[in-house]
């Protein structure tokens, strides 16, 4: 009988090393002889992946809070459905950047929305799925923006709001963790990139460590 894989979610503002961090996440559970399937939201999909692009490129017709959230959640439906899922039940990890965190705080905290309207599309879109971890990679909102601005290059949509709307982006992330405490784990993403690795690797260990148990207990 083939074993769940688990869904190890990545959190965080903009430029807190959240991509850096999922591929040498992968690269430590591939040496532990875990498969696992990277991916990234909005996206991981082809048309999940056109969907994102509409979320995050300019528009010569502005989208309202409300049409980025229903546009987050379509999107994610197809990936849940057509990528995640399967994963998960062939036995691979899935390593993705951000889910319905993110939404709660870029649309909800951040644009505003109720909670209650995330919730009721989560509820539907997703399948009753939820994180088994969230790597929640904190960082002081202006420090996040000097990095973001040294990056260079163009910004999109979210990366061209105001520091005021990071911040409740923030605040928005450290109520979840506040509220799911023992889902999401915090890790400071001002350390270096190999003290925030150990953290991030820390976490996988005893995720993966407390599923053999629970495999050996049940047997």
């Amino acid at each position: 009988m083939t074993v769940r894989g688990k869904f190890v979610t990545f959190e965080g503002i903009e430029a807190v090393g959240k991509s850096t961090q999922v591929a040498l996440a992968a690269r430590y559970l591939a040496g532990q002889g875990i498969e696992c399937v990277v991916t990234r939201e909005p996206g991981g999909t082809p048309v999940a992946e056109e969907l994102r692009r509409l979320l995050l490129e300019p528009q010569r017709e502005p989208l309202d809070g409300t049409a980025e959230l229903l546009l987050m959640f379509a999107a994610r439906s197809i990936h849940v459905s057509n990528r995640i899922l399967p994963a998960l039940e062939r036995g691979a990890w899935v390593l993705c950047d951000r889910f319905t965190d993110a939404t709660e705080a870029y649309q909800g905290a951040g644009r505003g929305l109720p909670l209650e309207q995330v919730r009721q599309l989560e509820k539907i879109a997703q399948h009753g799925l939820r994180p088994d971890l969230t790597l929640l990679l904190d960082l002081p909102v202006p420090l996040a923006l000097a990095r973001a601005q040294g990056r260079g290059g163009k910004d999109d949509r979210f990366e061209q709001e105001r520091e005021e709307f990071f911040e409740r982006v923030r605040a928005g992330y450290l109520a979840i963790l506040r509220r799911e405490p023992e889902r999401m784990c915090r890790i400071d993403a001002g350390c270096s990139v190999d003290q925030v690795t150990a953290g991030v690797t820390a976490a996988l260990f005893r995720l993966a460590k407390a599923d053999t148990a629970g495999v050996t207990h049940g047997a």
